[in-house]
């Protein structure tokens, strides 16, 4: 026998190896009763159930194998669980690396919800990032986007037109009423990166503030007791609340202080912005022109 393995180049352990018959039927049942309890429970959860509570000594992998088998999962929240149609317009960041050191310079705007028993409510504001001034608000119960465009118009008819408007690619912010009320008042539109909430990170940290220390503190519960304490606080938060990355000033002396020195300078902010803006655009036309070339290269 020995030769012959030789002969055949195989060795003699395989020769004599026979495989160990697996019944996973039993180890299914199992699965399937763990998994029935509790549908939320993935294979690692469930191996851990196994090896606890039915002392059934298994690898998470085959339990893995298994639960893929017989077709069956943890039902939890998934990343991306909604997913907008194609927005109608994009435009590009241009918030990255700008210097932003005047009052009108960047306005930021976004929606967020807050829970109450009788359905879901929408918070839309927006924010002077400078001074961190919240300029106006809306409360509604849609997500409408004529909010939106009547929050704007409230807030250019009382502080005029901002040099920047950025908001994220959410399909309020990228239908045509909005961008044709943006672009009627020749404001530079800026959107977040897909994804990157930091991008308005400005505007998402007033919302943190505004239900942790405000409608969760209080446990506010209907429409008409949420728009009271919105008003109340978005007062407090303006002029009494101290801002550290301010040196510990209120927005609105920020805010207003800002726009008692700025008004001469304003064309320079322009200026400024416009070349800024011109920088980006050719730095995304030489990385495009870069890319083909290589393209080209590595196709021939």
């Amino acid at each position: 026998m020995r030769k012959q393995c030789e002969l055949l180049q195989v060795s003699r352990s395989s020769f004599y190896y026979e495989p160990r018959p697996t019944d996973d039927q039993q180890l299914i049942d199992l699965i399937i009763k763990i998994w029935t309890e509790d549908h939320s429970k993935g294979y690692r959860m469930i191996t851990h159930d196994l090896r606890t509570y039915y002392k059934f000594l298994v690898n998470s992998k085959r339990v893995r194998r298994l639960m893929l088998k017989i077709g069956i999962k943890g039902i939890i929240p998934k990343r991306n669980l909604s997913k907008n149609k194609k927005p109608l317009y994009k435009y590009p960041y241009l918030l990255k690396n700008l210097i932003i050191n005047q009052a009108n310079m960047v306005w930021s705007t976004d929606i967020s919800y807050v829970k109450l028993p009788s359905g879901y409510m929408y918070l839309i504001a927006i924010i002077d990032v400078y001074s961190r001034c919240i300029l106006g608000y809306e409360v509604s119960n849609t997500l409408d986007t004529e909010p939106c465009v009547r929050c704007l118009e409230r807030c250019i008819a009382k502080y005029g037109a901002p040099v920047i408007m950025n908001t994220d690619q959410g399909v309020q912010y990228t239908s045509h009423e909005w961008i044709n009320k943006i672009k009627e008042h020749n404001i530079q539109i800026s959107m977040d990166g897909k994804g990157r909430w930091a991008d308005n990170v400005w505007i998402e940290r007033f919302w943190r503030t505004i239900k942790y220390c405000s409608i969760f503190m209080h446990g506010v519960e209907t429409v008409k007791d949420l728009k009271a304490e919105v008003k109340k606080f978005v007062k407090y938060y303006n002029e009494r609340r101290l801002h550290s990355s301010l040196n510990y000033r209120p927005p609105t002396s920020v805010y207003t202080q800002s726009n008692a020195t700025n008004d001469g300078q304003f064309v320079q902010l322009c200026c400024s912005i416009a070349a800024h803006k011109i920088k980006k655009e050719k730095a995304r036309v030489k990385y495009e022109k870069r890319a083909k070339q290589n393209h080209t290269k590595y196709a021939a």
